[in-house]
């Protein structure tokens, strides 16, 4: 594989998968909290639209509504999506359901105890989420939106099929060119994984510091689980 190549496909395509991870991931974390606090809500038809909206998305296929809107959507509604936005919706919306229910989970694993102290304190349902729910849940969810993140940087190679030319795109272009199957693709290989190992030591140190705010260390959290 020559430099020019290297130059004039890979590292853009690198450049453009590390874009569709960083906006995707972004889309869904504001998708999780939203329908994953919904989930929680004390009226039930705040809870019964957002569990409708986590089963229909988590029972979609990302790649078919990644389809349905580049090539539906703009004869519906007259909105023409480029492939790279088309492509953030789909998988921000698809992935962002599945992270709400991480959100779900962890809110409810929160002590009872810890919500009757801000009901005693007087707060308000908003200041008891974000003062005592969200700093102790917070924590839990990393672990599980470190799995989720690293399958939607593996789900960002289904752009190659709007003709995104990503990682995997630039990959194919470069087998054409030269014929050289076992190293192109060896080197996409690596790619992707270098860009996990980085994703999931920054989870990492990021759950460190969220379990240091709420005074858990990694001590006392090993001490957790052996118990």
């Amino acid at each position: 594989m020559t430099a020019g190549l290297w130059t004039q496909w890979i590292l853009p395509g690198i450049w453009i998968t590390i874009q569709l991870t960083v906006y995707s991931a972004a889309l869904a974390t504001l998708v999780a909290f939203g329908i994953g606090i919904a989930r929680t809500h004390h009226s039930r038809v705040v809870r019964f639209l957002a569990g409708f909206y986590t089963e229909v998305f988590r029972g979609t296929s990302a790649l078919v509504l990644m389809f349905w809107l580049f090539f539906v959507m703009p004869g519906l509604f007259g909105w023409a999506l480029v492939p790279m936005w088309a492509a953030v919706l789909a998988l921000g919306l698809s992935y962002g359901a599945y992270g709400a229910e991480v959100v779900r989970g962890a809110l409810n694993a929160v002590a009872p105890a810890q919500r009757e102290a801000g009901v005693a304190l007087s707060f308000t349902p908003w200041q008891r989420m974000r003062l005592i729910l969200l700093p102790q849940a917070v924590p839990e969810m990393i672990p599980p939106f470190n799995n989720l993140l690293i399958e939607l940087l593996k789900g960002t190679a289904l752009v190659s099929l709007l003709g995104v030319a990503d990682t995997s795109f630039a990959a194919y272009l470069v087998r054409l060119a030269t014929q050289e199957s076992v190293e192109i693709y060896s080197v996409t290989l690596v790619v992707y994984f270098v860009i996990a190992f980085v994703l999931t030591r920054g989870m990492r140190v990021l759950e460190r510091r969220t379990k240091a705010g709420v005074g858990i260390t990694a001590g006392a959290a090993g001490a957790g689980g052996a118990r």
